[in-house]
């Protein structure tokens, strides 16, 4: 009897660096005694933890101070080949869910999403099933009837980021101070986005981030 309870167990690791939330997602799965929950507050404590604990599900927040979520999403798979990944973020446009989705993700849910899509997300990946919390899947319904492409498909989540903040019309300075990296760090991300788009000059990468912010 012990051993078929202990073959139920879903192992759950939580990857998350804001503590309010990671308590929730904590609460939220103490809900079922058959989820054994781990938690990871950094990107380097999640690759390690994945190691470990070899989850069945890891729950995945995109913004991981300096790290995207979508950055480490294939050292966790290459890692763990079994890890069921479900992506639990703040966005809900589709470009975000298909970057996702195209990276292995099986799920995706944002905190504006009832809590219990935690427990069906969990339980739904684990069946061999993709799970797309309400308000994602209208998005990604929405975005299937526009024809252009995105044309920032190729950017990790913190470059995208960038890309919004100089569509503001936010300086050097004021981005790290905005996304809490050194002024260094800004600046090798802004020269990596313009290696990406194939942008000569800063000038024509921020003319194009306020065009592209103007679109919508």
């Amino acid at each position: 009897m012990m051993t078929e309870a202990l073959s139920d167990q879903v192992k759950v690791l939580v990857i998350e660096d804001h503590p309010i939330v990671r308590d929730g997602c904590r609460r939220i799965c103490s809900r079922r005694p058959d989820i054994d929950t781990r938690e990871a507050s950094t990107a380097e404590e999640g690759l390690a933890a994945n190691r470990s604990f070899h989850p069945d599900v890891v729950i995945l927040d995109i913004g991981l101070g300096e790290t995207s979520g979508f950055d480490i999403m294939p050292k966790l798979l290459a890692d763990n080949e079994a890890a069921q990944i479900v992506v639990f973020s703040m966005y809900e446009e589709a470009r975000f869910v298909t970057r996702a989705l195209d990276l292995g993700a099986r799920g995706y849910i944002t905190k504006n999403d009832d809590p219990n899509a935690i427990l069906a997300a969990i339980d739904k990946v684990r069946s061999g099933a993709i799970y797309l919390g309400q308000s994602v899947a209208q998005a990604l319904a929405l975005a299937s009837r526009e024809p252009a492409s995105d044309p920032l498909r190729e950017l990790t989540e913190r470059e995208r980021q960038v890309v919004s903040l100089l569509g503001d019309g936010k300086n050097l300075s004021q981005i790290a101070s905005l996304l809490d990296i050194g002024y260094k760090t800004a600046a090798n991300t802004v020269a990596s986005i313009k290696q990406k788009l194939r942008f000569a000059t800063s000038p024509a990468l921020i003319k194009f981030a306020v065009e592209l912010k103007a679109k919508g």
